[in-house]
């Protein structure tokens, strides 16, 4: 199994620890962020890992060399020469994978419940784990769990290759109350499928996975799945610290 850590943000939510410290190597309850996720994915059979750095990026590579990398695999995507957001550090982590596996991506600073494993083997396509939460961004999905656009429900701003979802820009009564959409939250965690690489070729420097998705959904089948009884935490303010140590301790 190949997964890639997303360790590159800035941590801006989170000064001033973030001041001296990447978001990747705050600690909850004695061990960094990436360690508990490096351990989960480790548990769960993951061999080679990738992890995207920028921010204080010494920090975590040297810490991961000092743990002989956890008994696994792991290499750095290098960004600080500039961070690439997510769908840009993707497709440069992306070739440092010695297989063409599909990839369990996941956000350094998400806890969760989610069953891992089965979310990676049960994919047959490039899948996103979401949930019913509230939230103002919103992607959309088909009865067939397709996705086929995206919705700021505040604004009523729309992002969809579908003339007619595009039509109903600004409607936000539309897509709280069309029976074959579904708005679901993104959780930060997916499995992508590297055929779709090829899709990615005009795409450069820079730029949102999401927006990638949005642009290729008419062509290629990218999913979503619903985390059965999913508790999820982004660990990305101080005060959510605390949560993290008691949502570590439940589960």
């Amino acid at each position: 199994m190949n997964a890639l850590i997303f360790a590159a943000g800035l941590g801006t939510r989170l000064k001033p620890l973030t001041d001296t410290m990447p978001k990747a190597m705050v600690p909850i309850d004695g061990k960094p962020l990436v360690q508990i996720l490096i351990e989960k994915l480790k548990g769960i059979g993951v061999s080679e890992i990738v992890i995207n750095v920028h921010h204080f990026a010494d920090q975590i590579i040297d810490f991961v060399k000092q743990n002989d990398s956890f008994g696994i695999d792991i290499k750095f995507s290098d960004e600080t020469d500039m961070l690439l957001e997510t769908g840009g550090g993707l497709k440069k982590a992306a070739s440092l994978f010695s297989n063409d596996e599909p990839i369990l991506v996941h956000n350094v600073d998400i806890l969760s419940n989610a069953d891992l494993k089965s979310l990676y083997d049960d994919a047959d396509a490039t899948t996103l784990l979401v949930s019913c939460r509230n939230t103002q961004r919103y992607l959309l999905f088909d009865d067939d769990d397709r996705l086929v656009g995206w919705t700021n429900i505040a604004t009523g701003q729309v992002k969809s290759p579908y003339a007619e979802i595009m039509a109903h820009e600004g409607d936000t009564s539309y897509f709280s109350s069309n029976e074959h959409l579904h708005k679901y939250a993104f959780s930060g965690i997916q499995v992508f499928f590297p055929s779709l690489l090829k899709y990615m070729e005009q795409w450069d420097g820079k730029f949102s996975i999401i927006d990638f998705y949005l642009s290729i959904c008419d062509k290629v089948e990218i999913k979503c799945r619903q985390g059965e009884n999913l508790q999820l935490l982004d660990v990305g303010k101080l005060d959510t610290i605390a949560k993290a140590e008691e949502f570590l301790r439940d589960k």
